[in-house]
């Protein structure tokens, strides 16, 4: 049963993620909080774009959790057990990286949620 509360423990942390990329792609200053603190104050352009990007990953992810924990989209259930495991792996880099990075706000403030975002989808992973 711990799969479900963990699932929606994931959307809530990634759907915090969606929101900090949602800010940046529309100018908000918080660069320094991203990508290593390579882009202080507002992002440039392509990099607003590129937050778009992420969050449609970002929310592919979100779906593939909450289906693996059987709790939306039933139609994705055979594919989301497998694909939960690519969510294990992608989550594993967010926290490496959120772990190196050089930027002191996103050790503090991402690194934490990367890691509860993988104890998570290694719970729904195997629930």
């Amino acid at each position: 049963m711990w799969h479900v509360e963990s699932a929606v423990a994931f959307s809530v942390l990634i759907g915090t993620v969606i929101l900090f990329q949602l800010m940046l792609a529309l100018g908000m200053p918080w660069g320094s909080m991203a990508m290593g603190g390579r882009y202080p104050g507002r992002f440039p352009p392509a990099m607003r774009a590129a937050a778009v990007i992420q969050i449609a990953i970002l929310a592919a992810l979100a779906l593939i959790v909450l289906s693996a924990a059987g709790l939306m989209l039933p139609q994705w259930q055979a594919f989301s057990r497998s694909a939960i495991w690519f969510v294990v792996a992608f989550s594993i880099v967010a926290t490496l990286l959120n772990l190196i990075t050089k930027s002191v706000w996103e050790k503090r403030i991402w690194a934490p949620v990367s890691i509860l975002m993988l104890v998570t989808s290694v719970i729904v992973a195997i629930g």
